[in-house]
């Protein structure tokens, strides 16, 4: 069936309206109307080729809600009118070890992406979010319980469950000394968690002008990296830290400030490879990991207590027609924190 998109058509090319082609729902698919789909800085990176490896046109998006309209006959999950989520993955080999342990984003055979993944039945690739419908199998659709912030749910399914993860992985929990590295899109959302969680947060950022956001966020203390005597004092303080920075950073400088056994976990993708002497980590047993979304129980367990606690994701709701201004515009951090399509407007 022909569905109404916007889509880049080479790396150089605006986003622009664009009609793809979704398959009819198998016998385990669930239809879906997008309501909003919450734009995210890997949209942008793929659609302008800068990660390498975009099929043209590309249609990215993958922090999607919308309605069920349609189910295959062996579908069990949903129904329709059931308000539901899509987040970045649509499919993986269900076979190995990751994926039979609900750890789908890091399936050994390569999970399928919700844009700019290859089929695995070998039909094509696929679009994402930025269009009137999406057709997922069932085991990668998510429940909504929240119905009423539905625009403001849309980030959750990447930069919720991207900050989540980690929080729950490395067993975060009430009095740690938690820092929080960059106040954008992801960072915005590790404190609402890290705060959620009854952990003492601190907002660690070169800009001074985030302090104020970051209080009304919900973080006690904020560390102005600027500042050598804040950086000195903060040295040995902090149980765990989580870097949300895609901007090329030293994270020597972020290491210093964990305890003796500290972890210090980056969710952001800077382009420059890291330099972290040995001794950096050695000396006092520190830990420098990294973590990618979540697989779909965590994710689902992420949107239920995000329901359960009343957080959602701060945004702007835009229409589609803005989508090339918008990448700009997050290209400066002018947004607080995350741009959200409303997709009635296409």
């Amino acid at each position: 069936m022909q569905v109404k998109a916007y889509a880049a058509q080479q790396a150089t090319s605006p986003l622009a309206p664009h009609t793809i082609n979704r398959r009819e729902p198998k016998a385990h698919d669930v239809q879906v109307e997008i309501l909003f789909c919450g734009i995210c800085h890997s949209d942008l990176h793929t659609a302008r080729g800068e990660w390498g490896g975009t099929k043209y046109p590309c249609v990215p998006g993958h922090e999607i809600v919308g309605r069920v309209i349609a189910t295959g006959n062996h579908v069990k999950k949903f129904a329709a009118g059931d308000y539901v989520g899509v987040g970045c993955m649509v499919d993986s080999c269900r076979e190995c070890a990751s994926c039979k342990e609900g750890l789908e984003q890091y399936c050994e055979n390569g999970f399928v992406g919700t844009y700019n993944g290859d089929e695995r039945d070998g039909s094509g690739y696929t679009f994402g979010g930025y269009s009137k419908q999406i057709v997922v199998h069932e085991d990668f659709v998510l429940k909504i319980k929240d119905t009423e912030n539905l625009a403001a749910v849309a980030p959750l399914l990447c930069a919720g469950i991207t900050t989540y993860s980690p929080l729950k992985h490395w067993n975060v929990k009430a009095g740690n000394k938690v820092g929080v590295v960059g106040l954008g899109g992801l960072g915005h959302m590790a404190v609402k968690l890290a705060v959620s969680f009854g952990a003492d947060v601190t907002m660690i950022s070169h800009s001074p002008s985030k302090q104020q956001d970051a209080e009304k966020l919900g973080a006690h203390h904020f560390l102005l990296t600027k500042e050598e005597a804040q950086v000195s004092a903060a040295a040995n303080t902090f149980d765990f830290i989580l870097d949300t920075v895609s901007a090329d950073h030293d994270y020597n400088l972020y290491l210093n400030m964990l305890k003796r056994d500290g972890r210090m976990v980056c969710v952001g993708v800077p382009s420059a490879p890291a330099n972290i002497p040995a001794f950096n980590l050695i000396m006092q047993r520190k830990t420098l990991a990294g973590s990618l979304i979540g697989g779909i129980p965590e994710t689902q367990e992420m949107l239920d207590y995000c329901a359960e606690h009343g957080i959602v994701s701060d945004i702007e709701i835009i229409s589609i027609k803005d989508i090339n201004e918008a990448y700009e515009r997050m290209l400066k951090g002018d947004v607080r924190y995350r741009f959200v399509i409303d997709m009635a407007s296409l």
